[in-house]
């Protein structure tokens, strides 16, 4: 499959290395957007054998893809967030198969027996995934790409409908996230949590509008 693994990175040098070496050892090329962290995440991600591409301020999820995509040469391209946990080589083919095929505009995964809280949430909001397969042209002229920040995934989850996209969503058994309550530490991460719903939410009552 001619297609890149692309991954928004903000401060996730713990666990970015683990994410691309699998999708190397799935056989992609990788392109790591780091969105202005202030730790190793670029480092890692250029160690374990990712092409780099440094913002020099955090801009948001959108706005680091919009710049990853400009490193992306294949006409499919991979979405995954940098903080997954138990991803393997045959989750990404099959979230790329059903695209490559012609039978889907877009695939989403959905995590499925990892951890009971990165599943809860995913089933009651699996339009909120970050793990996305499309093609590479059609990422890019989603409207308003570059400046979705927390919001990223509800405007893909809206272009798709409103340009008529099969959309599949697909089980990623034993994948889970770290949840940012761990990274940060119980309060920052909870008040992190709450600003990324109230953009969310913003999102939705301007598009509703």
């Amino acid at each position: 499959m001619e297609a890149t693994v692309l991954i928004p990175a903000y401060n996730e040098e713990a666990t970015i290395a683990g994410v691309v070496r699998v999708a190397k050892e799935a056989g992609f090329p990788v392109v790591v957007a780091d969105d202005g962290s202030e730790d190793r995440t670029a480092q890692e991600a250029a160690r374990a054998g990712a092409q780099v591409v440094r913002l020099p301020h955090n801009r948001g999820k959108g706005g680091a893809i919009a710049e990853g995509l400009k490193r992306v040469n294949t006409p499919l391209v991979l979405l995954l967030d940098a903080d997954l946990l138990g991803l393997a080589p045959h989750h990404l083919e099959s979230l790329l198969d059903p695209v490559a095929k012609g039978k889907a505009e877009m695939t989403v995964g959905v995590f499925q027996g990892g951890r009971l809280s990165t599943d809860l949430a995913m089933r009651l909001t699996p339009f909120l995934s970050g793990q996305r397969a499309l093609k590479t042209e059609d990422l890019r002229r989603v409207p308003g790409l570059e400046g979705a920040r927390y919001d990223l995934e509800l405007l893909l989850t809206r272009h798709a409908k409103k340009a008529g996209w099969r959309v599949l969503y697909l089980p990623l058994p034993g994948v889970s996230q770290v949840m940012k309550e761990e990274k940060r530490g119980l309060l920052p991460g909870f008040l992190h949590r709450l600003r990324m719903y109230r953009e969310i939410l913003r999102y939705y009552l301007k598009a509703k509008a």
